[in-house]
């Protein structure tokens, strides 16, 4: 089969479209033909985590497709169904933090981008009917991260004023969609005119630069839950405009991981800081029944081939995308 494969060197130049033995089976597993895989900034990040004395690991976390053949003890499915592919290992029920040996598809094991994988049992869903194979394909980590980040860890109620800033990644064009479905007030901020414009469209309350003075830009605004992605270059402000005794969910950090806190100011404050992470298959179910729900679909930006992974790698570097890019597989 071909398989985006990261192998030789380490960053994206170990990047290559191989050949590859197709994977087998065990007993409790089932091989899907992948028609879609979404691509996530994990991605990147595996190729300077995976290291060139390791032997090469095919990427990717995100996948949809049709089952080809399964073990004798997968019970509840046939060949042929339609599914999509939960991209997390190891964590069935939720909990305050992902259990010991909890991991993610495409790193330590072979991730989505080929022409199948083999994959738990446990790990596959039916492809909900409202997606199509492309929209199928993006959805499950960022669909998930949102989800937990809003409900499980952000506890989000329909009367609450909750803040996106650098608005435009598949986790915070779903944490948009989520909180818009359940009555939420938004603010966005974003470095970039059309990706705000593009937020408005959907569904965004306000809409402001990133690099604005937020506390006069939102006077009249209170901001009770903020979902921090960004990391030092917006830490700061996101805790100045928080209001008192609200709430900071962080899930990542696309410019510098290590941020300062005037602790004096946060306790005075009575601020709520709480990290989070992908989430459970016990809230995959709950999200998927969510954007079933509300007929919710990803924000798709564009699809590739695989023979275009450099160009698709270099665009999700760039953060060129509004939403969930991915490739386009069988």
């Amino acid at each position: 089969m071909k398989a985006i494969v990261h192998a030789e060197q380490e960053g994206l130049t170990g990047l290559l479209l191989q050949d590859i033995d197709a994977p087998s089976i065990q007993s409790n597993m089932v091989k899907v033909k992948l028609k879609t895989a979404g691509m996530n900034r994990r991605d990147i990040a595996v190729t300077l985590r995976h290291k060139t004395d390791q032997p090469p690991l095919v990427l990717g976390s995100d996948g949809a497709g049709i089952i080809e053949e399964m073990g004798e003890q997968v019970q509840g499915f046939a060949k042929g169904d339609e599914v999509i592919i939960n991209p997390g290992l190891g964590w069935k029920h939720t909990s305050d933090a992902p259990p010991e040996g909890f991991e993610i598809l495409g790193l330590p094991d072979n991730g989505t981008f080929g022409e199948y994988i083999s994959v738990p049992a446990d790990n596959i869903v039916s492809k909900p009917d409202h997606l199509s194979w492309e929209e199928a394909g993006v959805l499950p980590l960022a669909a998930l991260t949102a989800y937990r980040v809003l409900f499980t860890r952000g506890k989000i109620k329909p009367e609450d004023t909750v803040m996106l800033p650098g608005i435009g990644s598949g986790v915070l064009t779903f944490a948009l969609k989520f909180a818009k479905a359940v009555g939420a007030r938004v603010i966005v901020t974003s470095r970039h005119e059309e990706k705000l414009e593009k937020a408005k469209d959907l569904g965004a309350d306000i809409a402001i630069p990133t690099n604005s003075d937020w506390n006069e830009e939102l006077k009249n605004e209170k901001v009770d839950l903020l979902i921090e992605s960004v990391g030092r270059a917006t830490f700061d402000q996101s805790l100045s405009i928080i209001r008192k005794g609200g709430t900071i969910v962080t899930f990542g950090a696309t410019t510098e991981d290590e941020v300062t806190i005037n602790i004096r100011k946060f306790f005075y404050g009575q601020f709520n800081l709480l990290g989070s992470t992908m989430g459970s298959a016990d809230e995959f179910a709950d999200m998927l029944s969510f954007v079933e729900q509300y007929n919710i679909k990803p924000e798709l930006d564009r699809m590739f081939s695989l023979s275009q992974y450099k160009e698709a790698f270099e665009y999700l570097k760039e953060t060129k995308n509004f939403g969930k890019i991915g490739f386009s597989i069988g």
